[in-house]
C-alpha cells in the first residue's frame, strides 16, 4: 500500500495531474496547475541543493534493522517526495479548498517514505516545511503574474 501512496510525491504523478488540470479544466484548474508546477520546480531545485549540502545517508544505508523494499540514489534530507506532495497538494488547496483533505494526502506521502525505510521522520518534516514554503511562494508568483497581466488564464482555454 505504501508503494502506491508514495507515488503521490513523484514527478510523473504531478506532471500528469497538472497537464490534465490544464488541458481539461477551467480557469481555476489552470491556475492550480500553474501554482503547483511553479511550487514543484522550486521545491525540486531547493531540495536537491539541500540534499547535496546536508549529505545525510538514507536510513537503510546506516541502520541494519531498517527494512526497505527498494533502494534509491541520493541523500535523505529533505524528502523530495514530501516536498513535492506538500507543495503540490497545498497548491490545489489554494484553488479548491478542503485543506484537511489535501494535507491528509500530502501527509500520507510523507509517512510512506518513512514506512518504506527511505527517510527519517525529520527528513519528512523538513520536506513538509519546504513544500509549504514553496507553495506559498508559488502562490505569490501567480498573484504577481496575474497582477501584471503576464498571463490571462481565461484566454488560454
Amino acid at each position: 500500500m505504501m508503494q502506491i501512496i508514495t507515488l503521490g510525491g513523484t514527478q510523473i504523478f504531478w506532471v500528469l495531474l497538472c497537464l490534465t488540470l490544464y488541458i481539461f479544466g477551467g480557469e481555476n484548474e489552470k491556475e492550480a496547475a500553474f501554482i503547483a508546477l511553479t511550487a514543484l520546480v522550486m521545491g525540486f531545485f531547493l531540495s536537491e541543493f539541500l540534499k547535496a549540502v546536508i549529505a545525510r545517508p538514507r536510513p537503510y544505508e546506516v541502520l541494519s534493522w531498517v527494512k526497505h523494499t527498494t533502494t534509491v540514489g541520493g541523500y535523505s534530507m529533505p524528502s523530495g517526495h514530501t516536498v513535492a506532495a506538500f507543495s503540490g497538494f497545498l497548491a490545489l488547496y489554494f484553488k479548491f479548498g478542503r485543506l484537511w483533505l489535501f494535507m491528509l494526502f500530502a501527509s500520507l506521502v510523507g509517512v510512506s517514505r518513512v514506512c518504506l525505510g527511505l527517510h527519517y521522520p525529520s527528513d519528512v518534516i523538513a520536506g513538509a516545511l519546504l513544500g509549504v514554503l514553496c507553495a506559498l511562494a508559488a502562490l505569490k508568483v501567480e498573484e504577481r503574474v496575474k497582477c501584471f497581466g503576464l498571463c490571462n488564464f481565461e484566454r488560454l482555454e
